[in-house]
């Protein structure tokens, strides 16, 4: 049964310290000491509860984001992780750390709370239902569509059951075939503010849709800024 989700950034080495200060900056979280053989590997910690997002320098290769998911498994704890991919693709793993407490929103001048909330798995078309099945299966979750954009389904736990830091949202391309990626989003209560904030700290917009903003990172990562609250989830 897994019971925290972490979010890695994996980032070529050009790219990797003006990416992770950008993250920094964005989230109010500090850089952990380095660690890993080549000091490859830090953890962005918050200032209260427990972290969930963690970056990784490349020695080669694309920008990308990758899960792990974290479960009480002692094949898993022997092993220190087991890294995995999902139907379509997408590489995870399973690790033992232990995590609990969903860091509480940050404020910053201008915009009243925001949060990385959620992690979307962007899934091609022909990849969609076997990416459902085995994501709401991994992490014992059920399938919540939404219904005026069926293109997009949460994983929501059961009542009572302990949520993770991250929302996890599965979004069905338009595109018939490929790889599974994902990429984070921010939950605010003031989007327009909070883009201009991303946009001085070095992000660049991408489109501006109906309740969100897609912007690139400095390495030329994807994510989206939402009006969806940073606690709650909900729309704002």
């Amino acid at each position: 049964m897994p019971f925290w989700l972490s979010a890695f950034l994996d980032l070529p080495a050009p790219d990797f310290e003006p990416t992770v200060g950008f993250w920094e900056g964005v989230t109010g979280f500090v850089r952990s000491a380095p660690r890993g053989v080549h000091d490859e590997f830090a953890t962005l910690a918050p200032p209260e509860g427990d972290d969930y997002l963690r970056v990784q320098r490349l020695g080669a290769g694309v920008p990308r984001v990758h899960l792990d998911v974290h479960v009480e498994d002692p094949a898993v704890e022997a092993a220190g992780s087991v890294e995995l991919r999902s139907p379509g693709g997408f590489v995870h793993c399973l690790v033992p750390h232990p995590a609990a407490a969903t860091p509480p929103p940050a404020s910053f001048p201008g915009v009243r709370r925001s949060r990385v909330y959620q992690v979307c798995l962007d899934i091609p078309a022909a990849a969609y239902d076997a990416e459902v099945a085995y994501w709401a299966g991994l992490l014992d979750r059920r399938v919540d569509v939404l219904e005026r954009r069926p293109e997009f389904a949460w994983l929501r736990a059961a009542p009572g059951s302990t949520g993770f830091a991250l929302d996890v949202l599965l979004q069905r391309l338009d595109e018939p075939e490929g790889l599974v990626r994902a990429h984070l989003d921010l939950g605010t209560t003031d989007r327009a503010a909070e883009v201009d904030r991303h946009e001085t700290l070095g992000a660049r917009v991408r489109s501006v849709e109906e309740f969100w903003t897609v912007l690139s990172d400095p390495s030329g990562l994807a994510y989206c800024v939402t009006d969806r609250d940073p606690a709650s989830g909900s729309l704002v």
